[in-house]
């Protein structure tokens, strides 16, 4: 078994799930693949306003690469740079989201794993789960993309903490030094990610990609900051139908419709 990409939509939100259970949802080479064809089609699908990505089952959201798969499909140079490939178009995928990205998140969350969530804008996590970084039982150290999102969320000092130690941390240490939002009764996890998930399609589309574009920019150094992209941001949602919507559902006492126009 190679394991499966899953996705479904409903009510404005994408669902995609790793499915490789048997494997605690290890990525193989066809869920990488996979997984950056169901992005993109949430992400040029205007009814679909936040996207939710989840492990299958409640033992791990994903536990890293698909290791049985390396003697085939990393057995040389040339087979590691097609592997590359792939599983680079995912991530650039995931990068390209302009959507709200939520990650929900159950049992193990792992190396690898760990860093596919934090490239979500939103962890929520069962208050069973587990996080690490097993890099420093392994001989290896991660990339520097992995790296900066594990920095910008807990900061320097408690990263290094995670990587030299290589330690387990249960969910409520995990909220406490930021590496995820909220933490949720097993069974209340996925009505609580809907509910909030549902919420946030009642928003303004324009106004939450504009937000997620800003602040990740504010994570560059200021140097490398593109102050023309994030202004432009800015007046788009001024110059918006929304933002008339918005004055207008205000001053009636509504709620807003957003068209994200």
């Amino acid at each position: 078994m190679t394991g499966r990409m899953l996705s479904e939509k409903t009510g404005g939100i994408g669902w995609m799930t790793f499915s490789n259970p048997a494997k605690r949802n290890a990525m193989s080479l066809e869920m990488w693949g996979a997984m950056a064809e169901i992005l993109r089609d949430f992400q040029a699908d205007p009814a679909i306003r936040v996207v939710v990505m989840q492990g299958d089952g409640d033992k791990a959201f994903v536990s890293g690469a698909d290791i049985s798969q390396f003697e085939k499909s990393r057995a040389d140079a040339d087979a590691a740079a097609a592997y590359a490939k792939v599983s680079d178009g995912a991530r650039a995928a995931l990068a390209a989201l302009d959507k709200p990205l939520i990650a929900l998140i159950r049992g193990y969350c792992m190396g690898g794993g760990l860093g596919i969530a934090m490239t979500a804008d939103l962890r929520f996590a069962a208050s069973d789960s587990k996080f690490g970084i097993p890099a420093a039982n392994l001989g290896i150290a991660y990339s520097q993309d992995n790296l900066r999102r594990l920095v910008n969320l807990v900061g320097p000092s408690v990263a290094k903490d995670i990587l030299f130690s290589a330690r387990r941390l249960d969910a409520e240490e995990a909220l406490r030094v930021g590496l995820i939002n909220r933490v949720v009764a097993p069974e209340a996890l996925e009505e609580a990610v809907r509910s909030y998930a549902t919420t946030l399609t009642e928003k303004a589309p324009l106004s939450q990609r504009a937000s997620k574009a800003i602040v990740n920019e504010l994570m560059k150094p200021e140097s490398q900051q593109d102050s023309a992209m994030m202004r432009g941001h800015v007046e788009t949602c001024f110059n918006s139908a929304d933002y008339t919507e918005g004055r207008k559902a205000f001053m009636e006492k509504r709620p807003p419709v957003f068209q994200g126009r």
